[in-house]
């Protein structure tokens, strides 16, 4: 399944981001931390005036982060304000500012590397005095830090042997047989079963039966070596996000509602304000928008699977994919903006996107999700719904199609396909069919759009 969605356009200042750390001054230092032990991660207590740099939560979602780069380099005096660090979360990489004047006594985690929210990924001084200190115990900690033990493995238990086969024994055995068994026993004069009342014949065969050894359990844990000359590559942080949300997905009950849509009056349209700098994908999300309020229940929520929310935003998120992954800025109250103004912010949306310098409330409030592969002549394919969302919509590409009017007459006509994937436990077919009527009807009488 796809779907990205592309579009153009950016605004290059850099978003900053700032975060809190913990001082000690008259009372014992102790560290302080909102945030459970984690195993296997290196502790500093470093006592003093030392201050912890800790990785910020750049998004709702983010466990982790990843130092893109040390804006500074050890040693460097710092002042408040100052950005220190660029930090790639799932979403965006952003630059990380400190709140307090001092030294960058060490560096914590290095560029490359990964910490969870709220670890230390750099330590600050106040003074040169207590450089010294902080770079000595940083670097005991990190030498003293828990390495994985490896026990020796535990000798294999002896399975005990199968138990012998039982061996039929040579006297007489009693067989069980129905009437017809017996009767046509008597008529092929077959040995072992008699007509008689006892039941009571000679054995046949009494060759013992050789039992077949129990093949061993594959081991559950075994991974399957990669095909030789390939290459495995680890997520990046971005990509770790999005497979995370697709395997959330899977556990929302949804079904998926297919409709024609002709787009001749919205072809139209995009030739007259193309050159105004409007996007197929601007006029797409403004008319289903506009579809949305006439059908709040598809603008609905459900979140912990005993009730819903009927959201009073409509905010379009549109895919985008970008280099190393996907995301979906968000158009905000895209059915009270005029089609013009949505454009312009389309486009710096895009840009902040490819340039990964989203803030979160530009990325996480979608309430709608839009699709679009029509750019790239895909004619229909189904969406895989955003956790959190009640509906997400999938376009396809414009093509010249034979149809016939009510009279008989043959006509060549432009369509499209939309797909919609709904959460079946707050939308119900009839919501959908209704509201894809909707939004049909919007985009053939398109001049509607630039109200």
């Amino acid at each position: 399944m796809a779907s990205p969605f592309l579009s153009n356009t950016f605004a290059s200042n850099p978003t900053t981001i700032s975060f809190s750390s913990s001082v000690s001054t008259s009372l014992p230092w102790r560290r302080f931390t909102a945030f459970p032990a984690i195993p296997h991660r290196r502790v500093f207590t470093v006592q003093s005036k030392i201050r912890e740099i800790s990785m910020p939560a750049l998004s709702s979602t983010m466990t982790e982060g990843k130092i893109v780069s040390w804006i500074k380099s050890e040693g460097d005096v710092l002042s408040k304000g100052e950005s220190v660090v660029v930090v790639e979360s799932d979403k965006a990489d952003m630059d990380v500012e400190i709140f307090y004047d001092g030294i960058l006594a060490a560096i914590v985690v290095g560029e490359g590397e990964t910490a969870p929210v709220g670890a230390p990924i750099g330590l600050l001084a106040e003074s040169e005095e207590e450089v010294a200190e902080v770079k000595s115990k940083a670097s005991k900690s990190t030498s003293s830090a828990p390495t994985p033990v490896t026990s020796n493995p535990a000798p294999a238990i002896a399975q005990p042997p199968p138990p012998p086969a039982k061996v039929v024994s040579d006297g007489p055995r009693k067989i069980v047989a129905t009437p017809y068994a017996k009767k046509l026993a008597k008529q092929h004069k077959l040995p072992g079963i008699t007509p008689s009342k006892s039941n009571v014949a000679p054995a046949v065969a009494t060759e013992p039966v050789p039992v077949a050894a129990t093949p061993p359990k594959a081991s559950a844990a075994a991974t399957p070596a990669p095909i030789p000359g390939s290459t495995v590559v680890p997520f990046t942080t971005m990509q770790g996000a999005v497979s995370k949300n697709m395997v959330d997905s899977l556990s929302v009950p949804t079904f998926r509602v297919g409709y024609p849509v002709t787009t001749d009056a919205l072809d139209a349209l995009y030739e007259k304000v193309k050159p105004k700098g409007v996007t197929m994908t601007a006029l797409l999300a403004k008319a289903a928008a506009m579809a949305l309020v006439q059908h709040p229940v598809v603008n609905t929520s459900c979140k912990d699977g005993k009730s819903f929310t009927y959201n009073t935003n409509i905010n379009i998120g549109v895919a985008v994919a970008i280099n190393g992954g996907l995301i979906t800025p968000v158009l905000q109250d895209a059915d009270k903006l005029d089609l013009y103004l949505l454009s312009q912010k389309w486009k710096e949306l895009v840009e902040k996107a490819r340039s990964k310098q989203l803030q979160p409330h530009e990325y996480n409030s979608g309430t709608f999700t839009l699709s679009n592969l029509g750019m790239f002549g895909v004619d229909r394919f189904d969406a895989i719904l955003p956790p959190g969302q009640g509906a997400i919509m999938a376009v396809g590409a414009s093509k010249p199609t034979v149809v016939a009017d009510s009279d008989g007459f043959f006509s060549v006509k432009s369509k499209m396909l939309v797909n919609v994937t709904a959460d079946h436990r707050i939308v119900y077919g009839a919501d959908l069919a209704a509201f894809l009527q909707t939004f049909s009807k919007i985009v053939q009488n398109a001049e509607s759009l630039t109200l």
